[in-house]
């Protein structure tokens, strides 16, 4: 099977080391990709926001599955542009991926399944937004209702920072602030049978002990030792298949990987969000533990026809990812720095850890691997427990050097000490 992935992060990456790994898949392609899934894909220089171009570059390598990774041409619609060209593609249709494009579209369909969430009010206009704050009270929490690159979201105690940030997104979603644990469930889908994966737990916070500005992820872990082994059946049962039914209904079938955010409050669990995507750095951790072969389970989903798929099956191993970011992030993050060490992490820490490329590229001479973004890449490690995992991938870290370069270092601690 032929398969071409969508993207150039540190998800996608993850994505293809599977895929490559995948018995059935006789050739990968990336487009745009990075310095690290050269690796094991062959990149192609598509714009990934270019419906009618991916499918193009589809048609041509005789593609029989196509998967977008990123949330912004899924919100564009380059998955419905490749299912026009009659070739299979896991990611929803633009319609479907509202999900995620707007925070008001998704509490409205909340409330139509009757899914548990966060009392919101969706807010236009200064009178509203200071009327929906006045309301909740500190913490406030306000998310711009379009994509914002995991950074569109607020949460904070000072309510001229909460309505700074309303003013300046246009139309808001200001919520209730759910307290408790958080957890990331992702769930395949072909808009009718929903497959959930492992949960996971990610770090968003930039610094340790959760403090400083909310960035894309720093972080992330899997299994999760604290959690209710009924979670993933009660969350398939009250968020996961409603949500679905609830768009199938509409005429929008959501069909791809639905990603439920997770709060684990007092009063039971409580979606915060939804993606329409696989999430970064969750996927990371998750795909380390999934033993069944990725590329049919995601080619059933995109031909409809999930309830067919055996059940997954995982291995016992913990897993453990830590971003390592650039200097400043995030904020306008520096670039063009070498990246040193990367072969001592094959060379020592293989195979139970390994580097997955986010914002990286080549230097012009193809020697050096150098900065290009602010989520730099991450390292996972796999383990026979979460400490092991975390000492493994902490350990290859230390080999990597990036000037300027930052990371948490408490990254899965409480769960491995519990």
């Amino acid at each position: 099977m032929k398969v071409l992935v969508i993207g150039g992060g540190a998800r996608e990456h993850a994505l293809c080391r599977s895929l490559s790994l995948d018995p059935d898949v006789t050739a990968l392609h990336c487009a745009p990709g990075n310095a690290g899934i050269a690796e094991v894909a062959q990149l192609h220089p598509v714009d990934a926001m270019d419906g009618a171009a991916v499918a193009r570059l589809a048609t041509e390598l005789e593609a029989r599955l196509v998967v977008v990774g990123p949330e912004a041409p899924l919100v564009a619609g380059v998955a419905d542009a490749v299912r026009d060209a009659g070739i299979a593609c896991f990611g929803p249709s633009a319609e479907a991926a509202r999900l995620e494009g707007s925070k008001a579209f998704a509490k409205d369909v909340m409330a139509a399944a009757s899914v548990p969430t966060g009392r919101s009010y969706v807010c236009t206009t200064p009178e509203e937004i200071d009327k929906a704050l006045d309301a909740f009270g500190a913490p406030f929490v306000v998310k711009d209702d379009g994509l914002a690159a995991g950074k569109g979201v607020v949460v904070t105690d000072y309510i001229a920072a909460a309505r700074e940030h309303a003013l300046a997104c246009g139309r808001v979603v200001i919520e209730e602030f759910l307290d408790g644990p958080e957890v990331s469930l992702f769930a395949v889908t072909d808009g009718r049978t929903v497959l959930p994966l492992r949960p996971a737990q990610d770090f968003k916070r930039a610094l340790d002990g959760d403090e400083g500005p909310n960035t894309g992820g720093m972080g992330a872990y899997s299994p999760l030792p604290w959690a209710d082994p009924k979670l993933v059946d009660e969350v398939l049962e009250t968020v996961l298949q409603p949500t679905v039914d609830e768009l199938r209904r509409r005429g929008t079938p959501f069909a791809g990987l639905l990603y439920a955010g997770l709060a684990i409050t007092g009063r039971g669990v409580r979606v915060i969000e939804f993606n329409a995507r696989f999430g970064d750095p969750e996927t990371q951790v998750v795909l380390a533990r999934l033993r069944t072969p990725l590329a049919g389970v995601l080619l059933a989903a995109a031909e409809e026809r999930l309830a067919d798929q055996p059940s997954l099956v995982w291995r016992d191993d913990a897993a453990v990812t830590v971003v390592v970011a650039s200097h400043n992030y995030p904020g306008t993050p520096r670039t063009g720095d070498p990246i040193e060490g990367l072969a001592d992490v094959v060379a020592q820490d293989a195979p139970h850890a390994y580097v997955l490329h986010a914002g990286t590229r080549l230097a012009d001479d193809g020697s050096t691997v150098l900065s290009a973004g602010g989520r730099v890449l991450s390292v996972t490690a796999t383990g026979k427990d979460l400490g092991q995992a975390r000492e493994r991938a902490y350990a290859a870290v230390d080999r990597i050097r990036l000037d300027g370069s930052q990371h948490r270092t408490d990254i899965a601690r409480e769960a491995a000490e519990a």
